[in-house]
């Protein structure tokens, strides 16, 4: 009954049929366009999704217990996301009282020190490198890509994303550039190469930092890129320009001011630094329990307003914000189809249960962005007000002048 009462307060727009074990279908929505048949093994299962749909539904189908028959994880979330809508006022009362439960304790869920850091980014982007070639681009770029034009590839896209970037930090031959985060060092690297400049790459992921340390030396680069693991807490000082892509969202609420006074410190008094991050356009919230759980534990996507306020304290100015709308639910859209395309080649990497709930991560998160009010934003901040030209000309000008 409470799964039957969950659909029919959000399905109000087309179609969803809904089997319990051998029992019989029931019907939600106006009857518009296909239906998607959904089967939940037992009336257990779906007790547990009614009582908490937002971490039970995703275990569901990642345990095989709830079944799309004639269509994809994505067509099933996609109905239910386009009926829900960015807000959360189509959540049943029961649903609310738990979001209001998980707001209320996000302080201690994304409390990141140093070591349990370590722990968060190890379950996530240690799982393999090869499971990431199977669906990210030849660069590896684990972030949004920038769509120039609606017909541009992945790979095209991330290496745009690279050089929009690279145009907001307003580089000079020989400067010294921190990368927080520096994944498998795409961006250490493109910056080594197109502006000659002196990177410093730091992880948490003892994969991503084997891996970015082969391909510094497989390009030549070893002279003018180097690669840490190591936490943003323990660098010292200075660096003329600071870039941080994707990082930020495991950084934790309790964090943001350490971390932008950390930002403060590092920079010359000339300083730049450039923060790339998912962001929620519908103010603050919480994570997706089922994503905390499975996907990012500690992680969070925060408002601007949650963001702001710290930079401000530190003594940073923001001389630039640009909101990224779409690109990343487009890049996701490549990720998942790639990720469909290598799903067998998957499966023997790991096993079918990890398949269901990459699928589900990566649809949950590509839809996010499409229906949940998610973007991405770019945070271009100094310490001297006169460090950077007063237009915005410079950023166009230098796009213009590296071709890809």
């Amino acid at each position: 009954m409470l799964l039957n009462a969950l659909f029919s307060h959000i399905v109000k727009k087309g179609s969803l049929r809904l089997q319990i074990g051998k029992g019989s279908f029931s019907q939600y929505g106006d009857g518009s366009g296909p239906a998607i048949h959904v089967h939940v093994k037992n009336h257990r299962t779906a007790l547990a999704i009614g009582l908490n749909p937002y971490l039970k539904l995703g275990e569901a189908y990642m345990n095989g217990a709830l079944t799309i028959e004639n269509a994809t994880v994505f067509d099933f979330l996609s109905l239910l996301t386009r009926n829900l809508g960015a807000g959360d006022d189509s959540d049943p009362l029961l649903q609310k009282i738990q979001r209001g439960w998980r707001q209320s304790i996000r302080f201690a869920a994304q409390y990141n020190p140093a070591r349990r850091a370590k722990r968060n980014v190890a379950h996530h982007y240690d799982l393999s490198n090869t499971l990431y070639r199977l669906f990210l681009d030849r660069g590896l770029n684990y972030s949004c890509a920038y769509f120039e034009s609606p017909d541009d590839d992945l790979e095209t896209a991330q290496n745009q994303k690279l050089r929009h970037i690279a145009a907001k930090l307003a580089l000079k031959p020989g400067m010294r550039v921190l990368d927080i985060g520096c994944g498998w060092g795409s961006m250490a690297l493109w910056l080594a190469h197109h502006c000659d400049v002196q990177v410093t790459g730091i992880t948490l992921s003892t994969q991503q930092a084997q891996l970015a340390k082969d391909r510094v030396e497989q390009a030549g680069l070893s002279d003018r890129v180097s690669i840490h693991l190591q936490d943003y807490r323990a660098i010292e000082p200075a660096f003329d320009r600071i870039v941080s892509i994707g990082m930020f969202e495991h950084v934790g609420l309790p964090f943001y001011g350490a971390f932008f006074q950390k930002i403060h410190n590092l920079l010359t008094p000339d300083g730049v630094a450039l923060i790339h991050h998912i962001a929620r356009s519908q103010g603050p919230g919480a994570t997706n329990p089922w994503m905390t759980k499975y996907i990012f534990p500690g992680g969070y996507s925060p408002a601007l307003s949650e963001v702001l306020p710290h930079i401000e304290r530190s003594g940073l100015m923001l001389t630039d914000l640009e909101i990224l709308r779409h690109h990343y639910a487009e890049t996701l859209r490549h990720w998942r189809q790639r990720f469909s395309k290598n799903r067998h080649k998957v499966a023997t990497l790991l096993d079918e249960r990890f398949c269901r709930m990459w699928e589900f991560y990566l649809a949950g998160s590509e839809l996010s962005f499409r229906d949940g009010g998610h973007v991405v934003a770019q945070w271009q901040l100094c310490q001297n007000p006169h460090s950077l030209p007063y237009t915005r000309p410079y950023m166009e000008t230098f796009e213009k002048d590296i071709p890809l």
